[in-house]
């Protein structure tokens, strides 16, 4: 497979098989993928950086999603880094405290990989230009 610099995607989700998808969708795509599967990685490759865009699910083992997306936002490091939030949580209230803490997208899953291709294509070229 020729790589193509699309860019590289910070994937957080404790759930193997939609991790394993959700990679596949985006290394056909041309994507890096760094992968963390609980909250205790999300935050170390948070703090090692070199990524594009997160996407993160919110229920996990050890930090959540809303810890997460806090944390990208408030880094100086990260800030300007688009974040998706994709979870089977549908409710109202967690969406919204996923956008005031600076989510840029949500997905509900399970996910369709044309939504998702879209909505990632998108946030990393507005985040690059």
């Amino acid at each position: 497979m020729t790589f193509t610099n699309a860019g590289t995607v910070l994937l957080i989700e404790d759930d193997e098989i939609m991790l394993k998808v959700i990679e596949r969708i985006l290394l056909k795509e041309g994507y890096q993928v760094l992968v963390a599967r609980n909250g205790k990685e999300a935050m170390q490759r948070l703090e090692q950086g070199g990524f594009n865009l997160v996407i993160t699910d919110l229920m996990m083992p050890y930090a959540n999603g809303f810890e997460v997306i806090s944390k990208v936002k408030s880094s100086d490091k990260s800030k300007g880094i688009p974040v998706i939030v994709i979870s089977s949580v549908g409710n109202e209230d967690s969406i919204m405290e996923g956008f005031r803490l600076g989510a840029d997208d949500f997905l509900k899953k399970p996910i369709m990989a044309g939504e998702l291709m879209i909505r990632v294509k998108r946030l990393i070229s507005t985040s690059k230009s």
